[in-house]
């Protein structure tokens, strides 16, 4: 097996400007974002890419028939604009392997036609987030006005940091290829799925691409999180207390 294999469904596969990536991340941001679209869009799955740099395990469908893991690319249409989109449920498991499959993908966006890849994801901050902010970076300096006019924030930028995984690498080696590049992070505690989170984001990038998407069903979803939400806020002030109590 090569190391990374991609398989379109048909020969006639159309191309896009725009990449979306929503794989797996912190808080499931991202990925929430990126199936929320395809699922909204009525987005159509043109191919799956399989990797020995993916876990080794397979996939046990419902007819009880194993299928190797993969993650996809999908292809969907709004108001004349096209968009690609790479989601699915696994990164690379070893730091080779992340470059790899990174390089793949970006061959593919340039076969396709990609002129600019937005990567998706959740800005961890160890505490729950009542208002989240959508924290920004770019691979282009003349993409920030774009960005911090939608929404986009930089307030992280002063203190530097690192983008993991797949949304960073896309950026950093998709700009040698000349390809635009911008991580939109949603801040999110990191503990649990945040469809807040990702409603937030969802926002900001709407604005970016320019299409009006319905935001019900994550908007649900945000809802439904509110119990836990408030279990989980109810045991920090607990501890909170007893961290008091025992000072005292």
């Amino acid at each position: 097996m090569e190391d990374v294999v991609v398989k379109f469904f048909r020969d006639d596969t159309g191309g896009a400007p725009v990449l979306v990536e929503g794989l797996p991340g912190i808080g499931h941001v991202g990925k929430l974002v990126a199936d929320h679209l395809i699922d909204e869009l009525g987005g159509e799955k043109i191919a799956e890419i399989s990797s020995v740099h993916f876990p080794p395990q397979v996939v046990i469908d419902e007819q009880g028939v194993t299928h190797l893991v993969n993650n996809e690319i999908y292809r969907c249409e709004k108001d004349g604009l096209a968009i690609l989109f790479l989601v699915g449920d696994f990164q690379g498991t070893s730091a080779e392997g992340h470059y790899i499959l990174a390089e793949r993908y970006l061959d593919v966006a340039e076969d396709l036609g990609v002129r600019r890849i937005y990567t998706l994801g959740g800005y961890g901050v160890g505490h729950l987030v009542e208002h989240p902010r959508v924290l920004s970076a770019v691979n282009m300096e003349h993409l920030r006005p774009e960005v911090e006019a939608a929404g986009g924030s930089f307030e992280n930028a002063g203190s530097g940091g690192m983008i993991m995984g797949a949304s960073g690498l896309l950026l950093g080696l998709g700009k040698a290829r000349g390809i635009e590049g911008i991580c939109l992070m949603g801040e999110t505690s990191g503990y649990i799925v945040d469809p807040r989170s990702a409603d937030s984001l969802l926002t900001i990038l709407s604005r970016l691409i320019g299409i009006d998407i319905d935001h019900t069903t994550l908007q649900q979803r945000a809802e439904d999180m509110e119990q836990i939400i408030a279990n989980i806020r109810e045991a920090e002030e607990a501890r909170g207390r007893e961290e008091l109590n025992y000072i005292g």
